[in-house]
């Protein structure tokens, strides 16, 4: 994990309800315009804290490459009844993913278990939250496994809510989940998204001992942000567990992966630099994406990347030695999480 990266920084973030944290920052902007809530902190870059939209006067518009076609055509109606039928959970849904028609027209999904309440505090996820989740629901393996083996999946993505309340985290239930997907879908890859398990790496190894083929587990944003934007994560804890997951590729074919959102107020070079800790780590894939806030009551978007700044970071990412960078504005960690695994295969020595 790289050191610390500011010199002089608030040792909080800066948010004053009603008010622009620029506005009322006591940091002055030596290239001249409005001040920032932080100093200086990279070549000359200014970085910044997001607000919560409801405590913004303005955010920039969203731009023509962000809107999205609503395909509701047959395989998507074909998708959600059996989503329903089958009593399961989606990310798509949940996490009000902007990919979910071109994903759902494709017959694809990414499947979410235990349950849909999240026990963690994310300041930029619409998933529902609460003390503790749900009931696991023992069929839930059984029907994961049902729902890939009817959309015919080459590859399949599970992840879960994070559930802290549980003695291990839900690893166990995980575990269950890819034995029984692989049992039904002996041909499918499958790929997690998992949880940091609050530390506790034997639950970390319940679930690589069930054989996942691609372990993913999302950075999310650069270390500086991530009191304001993961408040109950550990940057270096994520890190950790990227560094455990790759001592065991060793033991069978396994990739790992990450995942970072842009846009929340972050300077290129701290991009950069947490794309420096995950090489680090031998992350093999990363994905990078635009952040687009939920409602009003998430945390607004500082900044829309353009297509090209985008294409900087993806060239950036291979400079540094990933198997496959995913760059792009509506890129999510598991869009077309497929290409991502083979992209990464193909580039192995």
């Amino acid at each position: 994990m790289s050191g610390a990266r500011e010199s002089g920084a608030a040792s909080e973030p800066l948010v004053v309800r009603g008010k622009s944290a620029e506005a009322v920052s006591p940091f002055r902007n030596p290239h001249g315009g409005r001040p920032s809530p932080f100093p200086v902190l990279q070549n000359g870059e200014i970085g910044t804290t997001p607000r919560s939209r409801a405590h913004r006067d303005s955010e920039p518009r969203r731009p023509e490459w962000l809107k999205v076609q609503l395909a509701t055509g047959e395989n998507y109606r074909t998708v959600r009844r059996m989503i329903d039928g089958l009593n399961l959970h989606t990310v798509c849904q949940e996490a009000r993913c902007p990919n979910i028609y071109e994903c759902w027209a494709d017959r694809t999904a990414t499947l979410m278990i235990l349950g849909d309440t999240c026990t963690r505090h994310c300041t930029f996820c619409a998933i529902s939250r609460a003390r503790e989740g749900t009931p696991l629901d023992p069929e839930e393996p059984a029907n994961v496994a049902e729902a890939i083996r009817r959309m015919d999946l080459a590859h399949a993505v599970i992840t879960s809510v994070n559930r802290d309340e549980l003695p291990d985290g839900g690893a166990a239930h995980f575990a269950a989940t890819i034995r029984e997907t692989r049992r039904v879908n002996p041909d499918c890859r499958v790929e997690v998204l998992i949880p940091d398990f609050c530390g506790n790496w034997d639950a970390l190894d319940t679930v690589l001992d069930a054989g996942p083929h691609v372990l993913n587990h999302n950075t999310e944003t650069v270390e500086r942000l991530y009191p304001r934007v993961r408040p109950d994560a550990r940057y270096g804890r994520s890190l950790e567990l990227l560094r455990r997951a790759a001592e065991r590729k060793a033991a069978h074919a396994l990739k790992t992966k990450s995942g970072l959102m842009v846009g929340l107020g972050e300077t290129r070079s701290e991009v950069i630099d947490t794309l420096r800790d995950l090489r680090s780590v031998d992350c093999d894939i990363v994905t990078i994406g635009q952040y687009l806030s939920p409602t009003r009551k998430h945390l607004g978007v500082e900044k829309y990347y353009t297509p090209e700044e985008f294409e900087d970071l993806r060239r950036q990412g291979l400079a540094l030695g990933f198997r496959h960078v995913e760059s792009g504005p509506l890129v999510r960690s598991s869009y077309h999480a497929r290409r991502h695994a083979e992209g990464a295969e193909a580039s192995s020595p």
